[in-house]
C-alpha cells in the first residue's frame, strides 16, 4: 500500500489517480482543509496534519511506500520524527517532493526547512528518492481572476525565462520512483523541456483559450506588495529572487524527466491547453 500526503494538491491528486489506475492500493492523505479527498476504488482516505506526525500513524499501518509533500516549504514539520514513525510502521520506501532551490540556493531562509527535511529523509533507514522541481506551470492559475476580469496578466520580470514544470510530470516521476526499483539514493531535478518567460506563457494561454491577452509588467515592489498578502516575507523574497535573478542552474533544462519516464517533459503549451477551461473558455 502506498500513502500519498498532499493528496488534494496539484501533484498529489494526479499521483493518486495514476497509482490507482495502475492497480496499486493507495491511502490519500490531506489536512482536509481544501479540496475533497479522492474517492474511487482502491483508494482509502485519511486526514492528518504533518505538524503533528502522530496523526499520520493510522495511515502508515501496512504501508510499503510514502510520498511526502509538506505545506509551507516544510515549516513546522519534524522530519526526523516523521521518518521514525514511517520506519516503525514498516515503510520501506519514501519519496520526498522538495524544491530545486534547496540545491541552487543553499542557506536561503525560505527553503531551510525543506533542506532539513531532505537531510532527515537521507538519514533514514528506508530507500529514499528526492524530487526537486522548479517552478510549477500551475502557478499560472493565479492569473485566472485577472484574465477573466481584464483579459490581462499583471506580473513581474516579464522577459526572464525559466523552465517551469507541468505538475503531471512530477506526479508521473513520483509514481515511477514509488513503484519501481533503481531510484534509491537519487535526487532528481524536474523541469519543463524549455525555458519560457511569463510573457511567452501568457501568449500560450491566449493561444489555448482563443482570447487576446495583454501582459502588463509589474515592478518588483508592486509584485512584492501583492505577494505579501498571501505569502510569508521570507518566501516572497526567495520567490522574487528566482523569478527575477535566476541562477544558471535554475534556467537550465534537466534531463531527469526523460531519464525516468523515457519521454521528454511536457511543455507549458500542453499544460495551458489542458487547463484552458479554468480561464473561462
Amino acid at each position: 500500500m502506498i500513502v500519498i500526503t498532499g493528496a488534494t494538491g496539484n501533484v498529489g491528486q494526479p499521483l493518486v489517480e495514476l497509482l490507482a489506475d495502475a492497480g496499486h492500493t493507495v491511502t490519500a492523505v490531506s489536512r482536509g482543509m481544501s479540496a475533497p479527498l479522492p474517492t474511487r476504488p482502491g483508494v482509502a482516505t485519511a486526514v492528518a496534519d504533518l505538524s503533528d506526525v502522530t496523526t499520520l500513524a493510522p495511515a502508515l499501518a501496512s504501508a510499503d511506500a510514502l510520498f511526502l509533500i509538506v505545506s509551507g516549504a516544510g515549516a513546522h514539520v519534524d522530519g526526523r520524527a516523521l521518518m521514525k514513525h514511517a520506519e516503525a510502521a514498516g515503510v520501506r520506501r519514501v519519496v520526498l517532493l522538495s524544491s530545486q532551490a534547496v540545491g541552487t540556493r543553499p542557506g536561503t531562509p525560505s527553503h531551510a526547512p525543506l533542506a532539513e527535511l531532505e537531510e532527515a529523509v537521507r538519514g533514514s533507514a528506508m530507500e529514499w528518492t528526492i524530487l526537486r522541481p522548479g517552478g510549477f506551470a500551475s502557478n499560472a492559475l493565479a492569473w485566472v481572476p485577472m484574465i477573466k476580469e481584464t483579459n490581462a496578466v499583471h506580473a513581474p520580470y516579464g522577459d526572464v525565462a525559466l523552465p517551469v514544470v507541468d505538475p503531471l510530470d512530477i506526479a508521473e516521476v513520483a509514481a515511477a520512483t514509488l513503484t519501481e526499483d533503481g531510484h534509491s539514493g537519487r535526487t532528481y531535478e524536474i523541469t519543463g523541456p524549455t525555458a519560457t518567460t511569463p510573457r511567452e506563457r501568457v501568449e500560450e494561454i491566449a493561444a489555448a483559450t482563443g482570447r487576446p491577452l495583454e501582459f502588463v509588467e509589474l515592478t518588483p515592489e508592486e509584485a512584492q506588495s501583492q505577494m505579501l498578502e498571501f505569502m510569508p516575507p521570507a518566501v516572497v523574497e526567495g520567490t522574487l529572487a528566482i523569478l527575477g535573478h535566476p541562477a544558471a542552474d535554475e534556467q537550465a533544462v534537466s534531463p531527469h524527466v526523460e531519464e525516468v519516464l523515457g519521454r521528454p517533459a511536457r511543455g507549458f503549451g500542453e499544460w495551458a491547453r489542458r487547463f484552458a477551461a479554468a480561464y473561462g473558455v
